[in-house]
């Protein structure tokens, strides 16, 4: 029995390495981000408030693109109504659209790399506070929203399964 623990210690490592999952980020991803103006109560409630708003309207948007040139271009042309929903709940804020720093992230089990990207970012304020982000294009922020409560296994299957759709 002694002898079988190494053996078995071992096993499960190499089959833990050899059969790991590493989901990649088609490098023409669009992300979608927002930064709050700091890490008060009331900046975080209107980073959400802000983030689920545009949210909302971006995942419209991408459902219709078909590529990432079809997503940018709908984004290019739908920026003043962009404008016009953040400005709705603060006026204190910078827009960008273009490549743009991105932290690392962790979700479910798929870490998204940190690096710089063709982005949506949205800072509010001084932009020193936390942030929240997605990959809009392919449409994972529409997945994140559908799938909450969802397990790690099921989240990379579908991540994954957008990501073909998308990239075929």
């Amino acid at each position: 029995m002694k002898k079988m623990i190494p053996i078995l210690f071992v096993f499960f490592l190499l089959y833990g390495y050899i059969n790991k999952e590493e989901i990649l980020i088609p490098t023409d991803a669009i992300r979608f981000r927002v930064i709050a103006n700091s890490n008060e109560e009331i900046d975080q409630e209107v980073k959400m408030k802000v983030k689920d708003a545009i949210e909302q309207e971006v995942n419209k948007l991408m459902l219709e693109a078909k590529n990432s040139e079809e997503a940018k271009k709908l984004i290019n042309e739908n920026m003043d109504n962009i404008q016009q929903i953040v400005n709705q709940y603060t006026t204190d804020n910078k827009i960008s659209f273009g490549v743009n720093y991105f932290p690392e992230k962790e979700y479910h089990g798929v870490t998204y790399p940190s690096g710089e990207y063709e982005s949506l970012v949205i800072t509010l304020g001084n932009g020193v506070g936390n942030n929240w982000w997605c990959v809009m294009f392919p449409p994972l922020c529409l997945l994140e929203a559908k799938n909450e409560n969802t397990n790690d296994i099921n989240y990379k299957f579908y991540v994954q399964e957008i990501i073909e759709k998308y990239t075929s």
